[in-house]
């Protein structure tokens, strides 16, 4: 099992330490709802170290990622950021990632941490256009900064205008007295902030620095727990649950990330699936009794068939009620509808919601 460079850190602050992805992880350091609560109204540290990151350079860059992924990213100018996928031939999904816009013919991609050797070997699998391609993701470290305090708590380290960078975009520039850190507008809480990627040798520094800086802020360390439960608040989905190698991009609501103005991997397919819909979809869903759906409890109708699975689910620690995702048959998704989650052998009434289940 792998550490990040911050392990023993996580450690001597008394965290619950679970493997994750192949690596040791910092779970929850006080308890989950109380972390959430930190990133949702105030600010909090993640670790997420452990996330892929591959840098393509060489004129062919973006030909090659045109390729590979769904999204457009040809509209990315030098500074942005974009979400994506990368489709299989199958009409499922490798993974889903982040692609970044470094220079003219430079992008890092960041991917998932169990899937790192996979999307590596796929994506090489396609390059038959001399992109220079390099696999940074035992060099570099990532921190999550998040929550609506993070400007405030942050400006004092960098020069750069943390309030100037808009969602989905990123500037390379000091931080922390490291000069070349790149400081990203995107996360997974919903609850604004940044990604702060930085060297395995800068990064206990720039920890500190943080923790300093934001201690008028009651910045805190947060753990995956947290993480998890701040973004299914937003209905994001996690590779691994809610997407993977049998589901579409269309059917897990992704169509907006899928644009056929290129041709990409299995792009003829998932058009014709667009074109003559998708037999399920991807849903929210709410208890309406006091109640928690987990992964893979069985969706279904008043008339107890079995019309879908539960893919995520936890008590949201904002809302205060059981909420979720979940695959259901497509007459079944329209917001509104009556559905029910087997719970043992509990048929438990839920409804069908528009995302996000948190809403500022």
């Amino acid at each position: 099992m792998k550490n990040t460079a911050l392990t023993h850190l996580h450690e001597s602050l008394g965290a619950k330490m679970l493997p994750f992805a192949g690596y040791n992880m910092p779970i929850l350091y006080e308890g989950v709802n109380a972390e959430h609560e930190t990133v949702r109204n105030g600010v909090g540290v993640f670790d997420v170290s452990h996330m892929g990151e591959f840098l393509l350079t060489g004129d062919n860059a973006l030909a090659l990622i045109q390729k590979v992924t769904s999204n457009d990213a040809s509209t990315l100018t030098i500074g942005r950021a974009q979400y994506s996928c990368l489709p299989n031939k199958d009409g499922g999904i490798v993974d889903d990632l982040i692609v970044y816009r470094m220079k003219e013919d430079q992008y890092l991609l960041v991917v998932n941490a169990s899937n790192i050797e996979k999307d590596w070997e796929w994506i090489s699998s396609f390059n038959d256009m001399n992109v220079e391609m390099r696999n940074l993701s035992d060099e570099y470290s990532l921190l999550a900064i998040q929550g609506p305090k993070a400007v405030e708590a942050m400006q004092s380290l960098t020069s750069v205008d943390l309030s100037s960078i808009a969602y989905y975009h990123f500037e390379v520039g000091d931080f922390a007295g490291f000069p070349h850190v790149i400081i990203s507008a995107t996360g997974y809480t919903g609850s604004g902030g940044f990604e702060i990627y930085c060297k395995n040798s800068e990064v206990e520094t720039i920890w500190n620095k943080a923790f300093e800086a934001g201690a008028a802020f009651g910045i805190k360390p947060i753990g995956l727990a947290a993480r998890d439960t701040l973004r299914l608040e937003m209905g994001f989905c996690l590779y691994g649950n809610d997407i993977n190698d049998t589901t579409s991009p269309l059917e897990a609501g992704l169509g907006w990330i899928t644009k056929f103005n290129k041709d990409f991997v299995n792009s003829e397919n998932l058009k014709k699936q667009k074109e003559a819909g998708v037999k399920r979809k991807l849903v929210g869903f709410e208890m309406q009794e006091r109640s928690v759906p987990r992964h893979d409890y069985e969706i279904v109708d008043a008339s107890e068939n079995v019309i879908g699975v539960v893919t995520s689910g936890t008590m949201s620690p904002t809302l205060g009620i059981g909420i979720g995702l979940g695959y259901v048959t497509t007459e079944h998704s329209a917001v509104g509808s009556d559905i029910y989650i087997r719970i043992r052998k509990n048929d438990v009434p839920a409804k069908v919601v528009k995302l996000p289940f948190y809403k500022k």
